[in-house]
């Protein structure tokens, strides 16, 4: 289980591990985006050194419209556990942002009046 935060307008935050190909893990700020279908979104400069193999093109529709992504299979740790997992890459996208998919492997649990934020 891990603990998140709440941002200064009720975020839900967390972080997480992108492990790159060579192995370099780095540690990172997520958002938990319920109105995201996917696993992992982020913005196409975050890619860089990452290495991670492309799998396909897809269009999503976003909050901005339709929105064309690159599609990398990516490795994340969440929990102590290892998952490689579809990632959705484009430009302009503000923030790393995590889904409603991990929501069918993990419990959320949200309490903003006693400051409580756990996946797991």
């Amino acid at each position: 289980m891990i603990a998140g935060t709440f941002g200064d307008n009720g975020e839900l935050l967390f972080e997480i591990e992108l492990i790159a190909a060579s192995g370099l893990e780095l540690l990172v700020d997520v958002w938990l985006d319920t109105g995201f279908s996917g696993w992992l979104a982020m913005n196409s400069q975050d890619l860089e050194g990452l290495d991670w193999v492309y799998a396909n093109q897809q269009m999503m529709l976003t909050a901005q419209g339709n929105v064309d992504f690159q599609i990398y299979i990516g490795k994340v740790r969440i929990n102590q556990e290892e998952f490689d997992i579809p990632v959705h890459v484009g430009t302009g996208v503000p923030e790393f942002l995590i889904g409603r998919q991990w929501l069918r492997n993990m419990r959320l649990l949200a309490d903003m009046s006693l400051g409580i934020l756990t996946l797991g």
